[in-house]
């Protein structure tokens, strides 16, 4: 039997926590809900849902996927699949079997959700998110032949290949920088098309202009950092 957690950063998800938590499938051993300095009742649901619950204070995607990696490391027994998943109800978590499907039966070390236009909602992602995954994903394609097509939070990844990489980034640049070290340390990788629907409340990222200018610096910044050291 695979071992897989669930690391699901969340900053007033209130009104979706509980859909997301419940709809993730029962082969999943601990589901981890990293409060990020919510407000609302974000984690009092959660843990009704039956998620284990830690707070992260430090505001940002990044700092919550941490915390949650630091909070596995210091269990007895690891994983061997970590997934990322978004706590709005944007992806449908049930799709995990499919997202971890190619680490189990063909040795994937990592996994993205891609969220292709073909199974989006109409208006589920924003103009600025479309062009922002356009953009990072044909640059990475120009400089280091990716062959990735989103940035798509929905993702798994083997838990020690995760480890090796040395995540750091603490903000927006979390998703671009696990696919670029991914590919400088030349994972295995592959995308499964996911559905996805209208977010449960208001992007607290691409539904903002500040969040779309700092989200798109971010991103940019790693790909161009990452260009320098080839």
């Amino acid at each position: 039997m695979t071992h897989i957690k669930v690391i699901i950063p969340a900053y007033n998800e209130a009104e979706s926590i509980g859909n997301v938590i419940n709809d993730i499938p029962q082969s999943v051993d601990e589901i981890i809900v990293v409060s990020n300095n919510s407000t609302d009742d974000t984690e009092i649901n959660a843990k009704k849902a039956g998620a284990t619950v830690l707070k992260e204070s430090n505001k940002g995607y990044g700092y919550a996927c941490l915390k949650g990696m630091d909070y596995i490391a210091n269990q007895e027994k690891k994983p061997e699949i970590l997934v990322f998943l978004d706590g709005d109800y944007s992806d449908y978590p049930e799709e995990l079997t499919n997202i971890i499907a190619p680490i189990i039966n063909d040795n994937a070390d990592f996994v993205i959700g891609a969220r292709v236009k073909r199974l989006r909602e109409q208006g589920s992602m924003t103009t600025p998110q479309i062009f922002g995954n356009w953009l990072a994903t044909t640059l990475m394609a120009l400089f280091f032949r990716s062959k990735f097509t989103d940035l798509g939070p929905f993702r798994a990844i083997k838990y020690t290949k995760l480890l090796d990489l040395n995540m750091e980034d603490k903000t927006y640049g979390w998703t671009v920088e696990m696919q670029l070290k991914a590919l400088k340390q030349k994972l295995s990788y592959t995308e499964v098309p996911v559905n996805y629907r209208n977010r449960i409340g208001v992007s607290k990222v691409s539904g903002t202009i500040k969040g779309a200018i700092f989200a798109g610096i971010k991103i940019l910044g790693w790909i161009f950092k990452y260009s320098i050291k080839k």
